[in-house]
């Protein structure tokens, strides 16, 4: 699709105070990227936590259409509401099998990533031969079976797995000595699953190189706009753009307090911008401008944008109002009604999970639900 209409959804757009848009070409062509930069290996796509907050139902289709065949989520029930979606895709769950999901899994043709010798033995047991993935822990201490363990697994009778992988811990800092620290691991169990698809590269892990690439990889926040290595400008376009409506504009005197807590003194006589976001639609109250303890460590609380001009929050960000100092700018350029950017071209995703003292991933994946929703393709 080449058209740049939107299509509303999860609330009227008129009588919104928050709204948030999606551009599925900007995912697509960030997919490309991906897929370009994994040399030989496939692409997938993780989509789990509801595509990280901008809505599975509408990206997962979207990434079939560019040709992605391979995804991922968190459980089965994730897995079970993308089946009708994507009918001939692999449909990949990270969580694993237990006896309450095994219905379910067999049910909707998934496969399971075993994470532990128990869900293979249950799986192995009780599938009859169904497909399954093997993941190996190399360093992250979370999920997987050791090394020792996978290759006691590759030497019994069970059926061998579709995919063996791993997950980075670090690929977002290229130099830190843990990703070559796992790549080895990594390929020194791979002889126990001689002929057998591997996966190890994440989205930072696309940029390490083709060492970590394998047979698929499995980028997830670069898809959706967020930086995938740190300390490097941002080479993702931008996906969310999300924006709060101005309600009131208050004048306020000098010494005059803003907010719960009467955490902040105006220290000039000021506009404010009180608009119709607040923590309950995941625009965080660590991002506040005062009266939160993260601001003694980064000063700079969060921001918004009006027409490419940046506006400070001020005061405790509340769980449906935040104030916005408009005093810098010019008179009538600010009026009830108009729209403020929360993150967009102007406040990027890092920046604002910054401010908030938290990180891409969870400020996408944190989004309330009374953003009027629109997707532009």
């Amino acid at each position: 699709m080449t058209s740049s209409a939107s299509t509303f959804e999860h609330g009227s757009p008129s009588a919104t105070t928050t709204r948030l848009s999606v551009d599925l070409g900007a995912l697509a062509e960030n997919w490309r990227k991906m897929r370009d930069l994994s040399g030989s290996a496939r692409c997938g796509a993780a989509v789990k936590a509801n595509a990280y907050g901008t809505g599975a139902d509408r990206v997962a289709p979207r990434l079939a259409r560019e040709g992605c065949r391979d995804f991922f989520v968190a459980d089965a029930n994730e897995a079970a509401a993308l089946r009708p979606l994507l009918p001939d895709a692999r449909i990949y769950v990270l969580n694993g099998v237990f006896e309450g999901s095994f219905a379910q899994t067999l049910a909707h043709d998934l496969i399971p990533i075993i994470n532990s010798p128990e869900q293979a033995a249950f799986w192995c047991a009780n599938a009859d031969g169904r497909a399954y993935a093997l993941h190996i822990d190399t360093g992250m201490n979370r999920m997987g079976l050791t090394p020792e363990e996978a290759a006691a697994h590759s030497q019994g009778s069970a059926p061998p797995p579709c995919l063996v992988m791993s997950h980075f811990a670090c690929a977002d800092d290229p130099d830190h000595p843990l990703n070559q620290e796992q790549i080895k691991l990594f390929d020194s169990i791979r002889p126990c699953f001689s002929g057998i698809e591997a996966s190890l590269a994440n989205s930072g892990g696309i940029f390490l190189g083709s060492a970590p690439h394998h047979d698929l990889t499995r980028p997830g926040i670069a898809l959706y706009g967020g930086d995938p290595v740190s300390d490097v400008p941002n080479r993702m376009r931008t996906v969310v753009t999300a924006q709060t409506r101005v309600l009131v504009i208050r004048n306020a005197k000098a010494g005059q307090t803003v907010s719960y807590g009467a955490a902040h003194t105006l220290t000039r006589d000021s506009r404010i911008a009180v608009c119709g976001v607040g923590y309950a639609d995941g625009f965080h109250r660590n991002g506040s401008g005062a009266g939160v303890p993260l601001r003694s460590a980064v000063p700079q609380g969060a921001f918004g944008a009006i027409n490419g001009t940046r506006i400070p929050v001020i005061g405790k960000i509340t769980m449906d109002l935040t104030m916005f100092d408009v005093t810098d700018l010019p008179d009538g350029a600010v009026n009830a009604g108009d729209w403020v950017e929360l993150l967009g071209p102007t406040v990027s995703l890092e920046q604002a999970a910054t401010a908030a003292g938290t990180i891409s991933y969870e400020l996408l994946t944190s989004l309330g639900q009374r953003h009027a929703r629109s997707y532009v393709d």
